[in-house]
């Protein structure tokens, strides 16, 4: 599962040296002709973490850390200070296999997209288990879950299988399946090795598109309702997205993987900005930044995966 973590982290049309200058050439700072949406540094989690893949944050404000390579859930509170962990590796209930996604619901239980082990596990706000949901494989090939999210309002949750190139949706609490969104392809509603995902206000369904490069955007009935970004290295489009949030404005936060950028997109999909620092006047870069949340209070967490280290920030005001 290790391999699978890698592989959807790969480079698979540009040698290191054009990714170099690519980087160099995009988003250059100062940032010309570039609308920013400024963030500032609060803190930084560390937690002897091996390459965390995603994080979310509870009502409360204790902060869930997937340490997939380590087989934990770490959980911070809201300054940043470690709290309690639980799972290790194993396939029994409460253990893991390279976990990849989280999603938090109202009441706090924490849900756990478990891909080694082919299945979603359910817990309690301190880390006891509940229950899970066994994803099944698809014409013989293994399920791989890399995220989930839980739509309370319609008593649903969707899980992301990687290796099938689909969204599964259960109910709850009976995780009985109900459909399942999408095929492999390029056109609406297909994927290629999609990963994270999200759900705004209005339960409308983000998720990130990796090898597409683009965020598909589907309606609570799972139509397809518009695709955000494109393959490219401007600005507006996307290299390698993984991470995906959508903030109180409906605004759409991206994180590349690869160019180690956040775009913004305004609830249309039209590229507003990129994030920026606002002590340099230029573009924020990240080091290859996956999972990323915004909480209630506006603030910005980004796993920065092989920086091993969360990154919080204060969404701040817009500057051209």
């Amino acid at each position: 599962m290790l391999f699978c973590i890698i592989r959807t982290m790969c480079i698979r049309i540009f040698c290191l040296s054009q990714i170099i200058l690519l980087l160099a050439l995009t988003f250059p700072g100062p940032a010309y002709g570039i609308n920013l949406t400024n963030i500032r540094h609060l803190f930084d989690i560390t937690g002897n973490f091996r390459q965390p893949s995603d994080v979310s944050v509870s009502k409360s404000g204790l902060i869930y850390v997937v340490d997939g390579v380590n087989n934990k859930i770490k959980v911070f509170n809201q300054n940043g200070r470690f709290s309690f962990s639980f799972g290790k590796e194993g396939a029994g209930a409460g253990e893991f296999s390279f976990p990849l996604g989280i999603d938090i619901d109202s009441s706090g239980k924490v849900y756990v997209a478990d891909s080694g082990n082919h299945r979603v596990q359910v817990f309690t706000p301190g880390g006891d288990y509940i229950t899970q949901i066994s994803i099944p494989p698809n014409e013989g090939i293994p399920a791989d879950p890399t995220d989930v999210a839980v739509d309370e309002y319609r008593k649903r949750c969707y899980v992301v299988d990687n290796n099938n190139h689909h969204i599964l949706v259960y109910s709850l609490p009976a995780h009985k399946l109900i459909t399942t969104y999408g095929t492999p392809g390029t056109e609406k509603r297909e994927f290629r090795y999609p990963f994270l995902m999200t759900l705004d206000s209005g339960q409308y369904l983000y998720i990130s598109d990796v090898i597409n490069a683009r965020v598909q955007v589907l309606n609570p009935e799972g139509l397809f309702v518009t695709a955000i970004g494109g393959w490219g290295v401007k600005k507006g489009d996307l290299f390698r997205p993984k991470g995906v949030a959508v903030d109180k404005n409906n605004r759409v936060y991206i994180s590349d993987s690869y160019m180690g950028v956040i775009q913004v997109f305004d609830a249309n999909g039209d590229f507003y900005s990129a994030l920026g620092d606002s002590s340099k006047g230029t573009v924020k870069k990240f080091r290859t930044p996956a999972g990323i949340f915004i909480d209630n209070n506006g603030r910005l967490y980004v796993v920065e995966m092989f920086a091993e280290r969360i990154s919080v920030y204060d969404i701040g005001n817009d500057a051209e």
